[in-house]
Order: C-alpha cells, then structure tokens, then sequence
C-alpha cells in the first residue's frame, strides 16, 4: 500500500527476511512478552506454511499479530514445572 503523503511502500506490508522481522518484532514488542528468536519463528513458518504463500518473507501486518498468539502458547507448553 502507498500512502498518498509518502509515495514509498507501507513498511507494515513489505516483505522481509526472519531477521528483519525478528528485530522489528522485539524492538516493538512490550517487556512482558515473550521476545521473538529465529527458532520459534521457523517453528511457527513450518505449523503455518499456508500463511506463507507468496515468497516465504515474513510480512509484518499479515504475520505479527497471528505469531504473537502463537508465540505466547508455545512459549507456556515449553515451560516445565
């Protein structure tokens, strides 16, 4: 999506690598949940391959909201008593 006041792309909607997203993800994330690692973003790439279909790039409107459910889920069932 172009905005009409900034002809560049929404950041939000471009494509980018797990590193991209991985830092982007934590640098806007609260404290008080779970960080984002390479490791549990590949976890969440291979349960959800459909949410992948262009490229396999990770976009930040469509992927962050759904792997912040997720990640919160994974990371309590990874917690042992």
């Amino acid at each position: 999506m172009i905005h009409a006041t900034n002809p560049q792309e929404d950041t939000n909607l471009i494509g980018n690598s797990t590193e991209v997203f991985v830092t982007y993800y934590n640098r806007n994330i609260p404290d008080a949940f779970p960080h984002a690692t390479r490791k549990t973003l590949n976890v969440f790439k291979a349960q959800y391959p459909s949410l992948f279909k262009e490229n396999g790039e990770w976009i930040i409107d469509k992927h962050r909201k759904k792997y912040m459910d997720w990640l919160a889920s994974y990371h309590d069932s990874q917690v042992t008593p």
